[in-house]
């Protein structure tokens, strides 16, 4: 629609002036294999008009990912997630979810297929570099609560078979297989039966388990359970924000000395500003797609109103920084990486879209890591992961 084209399209165009990225910074960024674990941008498939292959605006869609900002800030790709909000522990609540996780998968899979020359899925760690080189994206897959299977493991092995390698068992409330880290009250004390036989699942097809959501106690069960190392594939340090979805350092050192890894969240830096008013400005851009051009028009004056008068108290890049440089600190070079929640929260200001990833890159450069390690940071680190879990699969299935 004009008002959305016309601002996207102005604002692509607007140099960054505040940009600290050298020339070097910028060349060492590229040449390094990047990729972002926690991408919820699928959900934006489903809206009628948005186009993945064009760029966006974060002020006025709230949408942080697509290909050309993709472009713009050498993300080489991902985990694109299939996420499901939880509902009811119900044969219904179930069979709703399911229809809603197959939707989205098949979103993902019209997604990638309009977009041949510029995209292509990836399902081992090996892929990841081979189809970069070719100029494409890759395309990772992972689900993000696993209530949509019901009771019904054999449905891991369908989104295996269709190119899914990471799944956390849990989101934001108590499900059928663990308890969520913000879950009001414990109902299994970590894992439930099924759960448990949840994870073996996932490591027998070879994915990544997942913890981001996870309780702690469910945390520290998967820890001594999985048979390979896991992943919190958008997390942070509670030592920055005291927040149930964070963690605490000594866990942090147990995941590095599993060999996990923790991928680190732009979100839960800094207490949630709920202030109505803004929200309600937000509320509308949620259903920017359904909005005619002069309603379009409205919103957007009436959110740089908002963002003059009132803004919202938003955690910057340096705070980023520090929650990663932290985890650095505590787990290691080999042990950290990037998943920011983008589409799903996630931002700073400084860094409102990916495509201001190579700040990340600059800043850690004038911390003295050596590009070697920031790739580690970027990218190795998640993919030893997944190569681990391919090969444990691959052995044992031979068994």
């Amino acid at each position: 629609m004009f008002s959305m084209l016309a601002l996207s399209l102005a604002l692509a165009a607007t140099p960054l002036q505040d940009d600290p990225v050298t020339p070097a910074d910028r060349l060492a960024h590229e040449q390094m294999l990047t990729l972002d674990t926690h991408l919820d941008t699928p959900e934006f498939f489903e809206h009628p008009g948005w186009d993945f292959n064009r760029w966006h605006n974060v002020d006025f869609d709230k949408s942080q990912v697509d290909i050309p900002r993709m472009e713009q800030g050498g993300l080489d790709g991902g985990f694109f997630v299939i996420y499901t909000g939880q509902g009811d522990l119900t044969a219904e609540g179930y069979a709703k979810a399911r229809n809603a996780a197959l939707t989205r998968a098949m979103w993902i899979q019209r997604v990638v297929a309009a977009n041949p020359e510029k995209l292509a899925f990836a399902t081992t760690a090996a892929d990841a570099a081979r189809i970069a080189k070719t100029g494409k994206r890759f395309v990772y897959q992972s689900i993000e609560n696993s209530y949509p299977l019901g009771e019904d493991l054999s449905l891991l092995k369908w989104f295996y078979d269709h190119g899914v390698r990471m799944a956390s068992p849990v989101h934001s409330r108590n499900n059928q297989f663990a308890d969520s880290t913000t879950g009001k009250t414990r109902t299994w004390g970590g894992f439930s039966p099924l759960g448990k036989q949840w994870l073996a699942e996932v490591n027998r097809l070879g994915m990544v388990v997942d913890l981001s959501h996870s309780s702690d106690e469910t945390f520290d069960q998967a820890l001594a359970l999985s048979k390979t190392p896991i992943i919190l594939s958008h997390s942070g340090p509670k030592a920055i924000f005291d927040h149930p979805r964070n963690l605490d350092d000594d866990r942090m050192r147990k995941l590095a000395k599993a060999g996990g890894v923790m991928q680190i969240n732009s979100v839960f830096l800094v207490a949630y500003d709920d202030n109505k008013a803004r929200g309600a400005v937000q509320d509308r851009q949620d259903d920017w797609w359904a909005l005619s051009d002069a309603e379009q028009r409205k919103l957007i004056a009436d959110k740089a109103v908002a963002d003059a008068t009132d803004p919202y108290a938003a955690p910057d890049f340096e705070l980023f920084m520090k929650s990663l440089l932290h985890a650095i600190k505590v787990m290691g070079v080999d042990h950290v990486g990037i998943g920011a929640d983008w589409d799903g929260g996630g931002g700073v200001r400084g860094m409102e879209d990916i495509s201001r990833l190579p700040r990340i890159t600059a800043r850690l450069r004038k911390e003295g890591f050596s590009d070697t390690d920031i790739e580690k940071i970027w990218s190795g680190n998640t993919l030893r992961l997944l190569k681990a879990a391919e090969d444990w699969a691959a052995k044992n299935a031979a068994k």
